[in-house]
Protein backbone atom coordinates (compact mmCIF):
# COMPACT_ATOMS: atom_id res chain seq x y z
CA UNK A 1 0.00 0.00 0.00
CA UNK A 2 2.77 2.58 0.20
CA UNK A 3 4.46 1.51 -2.51
CA UNK A 4 1.51 2.47 -4.47
CA UNK A 5 0.54 5.61 -2.63
CA UNK A 6 4.02 6.85 -3.11
CA UNK A 7 3.52 6.06 -6.85
CA UNK A 8 0.86 8.05 -6.84
CA UNK A 9 2.71 10.84 -5.36
CA UNK A 10 5.25 10.69 -7.68
CA UNK A 11 2.92 10.77 -10.82
CA UNK A 12 1.43 14.46 -9.12
CA UNK A 13 4.73 15.71 -8.69
CA UNK A 14 5.77 14.71 -12.51
CA UNK A 15 2.47 15.96 -13.55
CA UNK A 16 3.05 19.34 -11.53
CA UNK A 17 6.68 19.39 -13.74
CA UNK A 18 5.47 19.32 -16.95
CA UNK A 19 2.58 21.76 -16.10
CA UNK A 20 5.15 24.08 -14.49
CA UNK A 21 8.09 23.57 -17.73
CA UNK A 22 4.94 24.17 -20.48
CA UNK A 23 4.12 27.56 -18.69
CA UNK A 24 7.45 28.76 -18.70
CA UNK A 25 7.89 27.88 -22.40
CA UNK A 26 4.78 29.58 -23.26
CA UNK A 27 5.80 32.79 -21.65
CA UNK A 28 9.28 32.77 -23.38
CA UNK A 29 7.55 32.41 -26.79
CA UNK A 30 4.83 35.25 -26.63
CA UNK A 31 6.31 37.84 -28.92
CA UNK A 32 8.00 40.94 -27.12
CA UNK A 33 7.16 44.28 -28.30
CA UNK A 34 9.86 46.03 -29.69
CA UNK A 35 11.47 48.94 -27.82
CA UNK A 36 11.38 51.56 -30.41
CA UNK A 37 7.55 50.03 -31.21
CA UNK A 38 7.39 50.83 -27.45
CA UNK A 39 8.90 54.29 -27.74
CA UNK A 40 6.52 54.97 -30.63
CA UNK A 41 3.25 54.31 -28.90
CA UNK A 42 4.73 56.27 -26.08
CA UNK A 43 5.12 59.28 -28.25
CA UNK A 44 2.28 58.90 -30.07
CA UNK A 45 -0.02 59.63 -26.30
CA UNK A 46 2.55 62.48 -25.01
CA UNK A 47 0.53 65.58 -25.87
CA UNK A 48 2.06 67.66 -28.52
CA UNK A 49 5.08 69.94 -27.40
CA UNK A 50 4.13 73.93 -27.54
CA UNK A 51 5.36 75.35 -30.53
CA UNK A 52 8.49 77.68 -29.53
CA UNK A 53 7.00 81.58 -30.18
CA UNK A 54 8.51 82.93 -33.37
CA UNK A 55 10.87 85.83 -33.18
CA UNK A 56 9.56 89.41 -32.99
CA UNK A 57 10.79 92.36 -34.97
CA UNK A 58 12.42 94.04 -32.00
CA UNK A 59 13.95 90.82 -30.37
CA UNK A 60 17.85 91.38 -29.54
CA UNK A 61 17.10 94.88 -30.95
CA UNK A 62 19.81 97.32 -29.32
CA UNK A 63 18.81 100.49 -27.44
CA UNK A 64 20.37 102.73 -30.31
CA UNK A 65 17.89 101.11 -33.10
CA UNK A 66 15.27 100.97 -30.60
CA UNK A 67 15.66 104.52 -29.99
CA UNK A 68 15.57 105.17 -33.99
CA UNK A 69 11.86 104.11 -33.88
CA UNK A 70 8.71 105.90 -33.42
CA UNK A 71 5.16 104.15 -33.45
CA UNK A 72 2.13 105.81 -35.12
CA UNK A 73 -1.67 104.98 -33.86
CA UNK A 74 -3.91 105.49 -36.67
CA UNK A 75 -7.15 106.27 -34.39
CA UNK A 76 -10.65 106.94 -35.44
CA UNK A 77 -10.41 110.21 -34.49
CA UNK A 78 -6.51 110.96 -35.33
CA UNK A 79 -2.98 110.11 -35.52
CA UNK A 80 -1.15 109.67 -32.51
CA UNK A 81 2.73 109.85 -32.63
CA UNK A 82 5.34 108.32 -29.87
CA UNK A 83 8.84 108.48 -29.70
CA UNK A 84 10.59 105.84 -27.66
CA UNK A 85 12.23 106.22 -24.93
CA UNK A 86 14.17 102.52 -24.61
CA UNK A 87 17.39 104.07 -22.41
CA UNK A 88 15.03 104.50 -19.08
CA UNK A 89 12.27 101.22 -20.01
CA UNK A 90 14.19 98.91 -22.88
CA UNK A 91 11.60 95.66 -22.38
CA UNK A 92 8.36 98.19 -21.91
CA UNK A 93 10.18 99.58 -25.36
CA UNK A 94 10.79 96.44 -27.50
CA UNK A 95 7.32 95.18 -26.39
CA UNK A 96 5.36 97.96 -27.57
CA UNK A 97 7.24 98.18 -30.92
CA UNK A 98 6.91 94.12 -31.35
CA UNK A 99 3.25 94.69 -30.97
CA UNK A 100 3.21 97.35 -32.99
CA UNK A 101 5.39 95.84 -35.84
CA UNK A 102 3.04 92.82 -35.74
CA UNK A 103 -0.36 94.28 -36.17
CA UNK A 104 -1.39 93.16 -32.46
CA UNK A 105 -2.60 96.86 -31.59
CA UNK A 106 -4.62 97.12 -35.18
CA UNK A 107 -8.24 97.47 -34.35
CA UNK A 108 -8.30 97.53 -30.68
CA UNK A 109 -9.35 100.54 -29.03
CA UNK A 110 -9.02 102.84 -25.75
CA UNK A 111 -10.86 100.72 -23.54
CA UNK A 112 -10.27 103.33 -20.45
CA UNK A 113 -10.38 106.23 -19.69
CA UNK A 114 -10.23 108.87 -16.65
CA UNK A 115 -11.24 112.29 -17.15
CA UNK A 116 -8.17 114.74 -17.58
CA UNK A 117 -5.61 112.02 -16.48
CA UNK A 118 -5.17 109.08 -18.83
CA UNK A 119 -6.47 106.95 -21.49
CA UNK A 120 -5.40 103.42 -21.60
CA UNK A 121 -5.09 100.93 -24.90
CA UNK A 122 -3.75 97.97 -25.35
CA UNK A 123 -6.63 95.50 -23.99
CA UNK A 124 -6.00 92.88 -27.04
CA UNK A 125 -9.26 91.09 -26.30
CA UNK A 126 -10.60 94.24 -27.92
CA UNK A 127 -9.29 93.77 -31.22
CA UNK A 128 -12.05 92.25 -34.20
CA UNK A 129 -9.14 89.53 -34.89
CA UNK A 130 -9.28 87.90 -31.57
CA UNK A 131 -7.74 85.33 -31.05
CA UNK A 132 -5.79 82.37 -29.39
CA UNK A 133 -2.50 83.92 -30.49
CA UNK A 134 -3.67 87.23 -29.29
CA UNK A 135 -4.75 85.43 -26.40
CA UNK A 136 -0.98 84.05 -25.82
CA UNK A 137 0.67 87.09 -26.38
CA UNK A 138 -1.59 89.20 -23.97
CA UNK A 139 -0.38 86.54 -20.97
CA UNK A 140 3.66 88.06 -21.80
CA UNK A 141 4.76 89.70 -18.54
CA UNK A 142 7.07 92.55 -18.87
CA UNK A 143 9.84 93.42 -16.07
CA UNK A 144 9.03 96.39 -13.96
CA UNK A 145 11.58 99.48 -15.31
CA UNK A 146 10.32 102.40 -13.06
CA UNK A 147 12.63 104.34 -13.94
CA UNK A 148 13.35 108.58 -13.50
CA UNK A 149 11.23 109.78 -15.86
CA UNK A 150 8.32 111.81 -14.13
CA UNK A 151 4.75 110.55 -15.44
CA UNK A 152 3.46 114.19 -17.06
CA UNK A 153 1.00 114.74 -19.66
CA UNK A 154 2.02 113.52 -23.01
CA UNK A 155 4.33 110.63 -21.23
CA UNK A 156 3.36 106.64 -22.64
CA UNK A 157 3.56 104.50 -19.86
CA UNK A 158 2.51 100.38 -18.86
CA UNK A 159 -0.35 99.87 -17.06
CA UNK A 160 -0.17 96.86 -14.73
CA UNK A 161 -2.14 95.56 -11.80
CA UNK A 162 -1.10 95.87 -8.39
CA UNK A 163 1.32 92.83 -8.40
CA UNK A 164 4.97 93.39 -9.66
CA UNK A 165 6.52 92.52 -12.98
CA UNK A 166 2.88 91.77 -13.94
CA UNK A 167 2.44 94.34 -17.41
CA UNK A 168 1.75 93.05 -20.69
CA UNK A 169 0.55 94.63 -23.47
CA UNK A 170 -1.61 97.26 -21.77
CA UNK A 171 -0.39 100.84 -22.13
CA UNK A 172 -2.09 104.56 -20.97
CA UNK A 173 -0.88 107.74 -22.25
CA UNK A 174 -1.06 110.85 -19.52
CA UNK A 175 -3.38 113.97 -20.69
CA UNK A 176 -2.89 114.98 -17.02
CA UNK A 177 -0.23 115.11 -14.93
CA UNK A 178 0.40 111.60 -12.61
CA UNK A 179 3.46 112.24 -10.17
CA UNK A 180 2.25 109.51 -8.02
CA UNK A 181 3.09 107.05 -10.53
CA UNK A 182 6.42 108.08 -10.85
CA UNK A 183 8.52 105.62 -9.39
CA UNK A 184 6.10 102.78 -9.75
CA UNK A 185 5.30 102.56 -13.42
CA UNK A 186 7.43 102.06 -16.42
CA UNK A 187 7.38 105.00 -18.37
CA UNK A 188 8.70 104.19 -21.88
CA UNK A 189 7.74 107.06 -24.56
CA UNK A 190 6.87 110.69 -25.44
CA UNK A 191 3.79 111.66 -27.67
CA UNK A 192 5.13 113.90 -30.46
CA UNK A 193 2.46 114.40 -32.23
CA UNK A 194 -1.57 114.54 -31.84
CA UNK A 195 -2.06 115.04 -27.64
CA UNK A 196 -4.86 116.71 -29.04
CA UNK A 197 -6.43 113.45 -30.07
CA UNK A 198 -5.61 111.84 -27.04
CA UNK A 199 -7.70 114.69 -25.12
CA UNK A 200 -10.59 114.14 -27.70
CA UNK A 201 -10.26 110.43 -26.81
CA UNK A 202 -10.55 111.32 -23.09
CA UNK A 203 -13.48 113.54 -23.02
CA UNK A 204 -15.59 111.42 -25.01
CA UNK A 205 -18.43 110.11 -23.10
CA UNK A 206 -17.96 107.14 -20.69
CA UNK A 207 -19.69 105.77 -17.75
CA UNK A 208 -17.13 105.97 -15.27
CA UNK A 209 -13.87 105.04 -16.44
CA UNK A 210 -15.86 103.11 -19.53
CA UNK A 211 -16.25 104.90 -22.83
CA UNK A 212 -19.72 105.05 -24.08
CA UNK A 213 -17.86 104.13 -27.59
CA UNK A 214 -14.14 103.32 -27.35
CA UNK A 215 -12.16 104.62 -29.74
CA UNK A 216 -10.44 101.86 -31.61
CA UNK A 217 -6.71 102.45 -33.16
CA UNK A 218 -7.39 101.10 -36.95
CA UNK A 219 -3.75 100.78 -37.44
CA UNK A 220 -0.51 100.64 -35.67
CA UNK A 221 2.99 101.00 -37.36
CA UNK A 222 6.86 101.70 -36.58
CA UNK A 223 8.55 104.32 -38.37
CA UNK A 224 12.00 105.83 -38.37
CA UNK A 225 11.72 108.82 -36.32
CA UNK A 226 12.09 112.09 -37.96
CA UNK A 227 15.63 113.87 -36.90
Amino acid sequence: MNNQFSNRHMKFVFVLILILVFLIVTVAQEPKQPEAQTDAVKKANARPAEPAAAPEPFDGATVEKMAANCVSLETELGVIEIEMIPEVAPESVRGFLNLAATGALDTTTFSRTVKDFVIQGGNLSTSEKWNYELSKRMSRKLPDEPGLVQHVRGIVSMARSEQPNSATTNFFILVGDGHHLDGKFSAFGRVTKGLEVADAINKAPAEGEKPNKPVRINRASVFPCKK
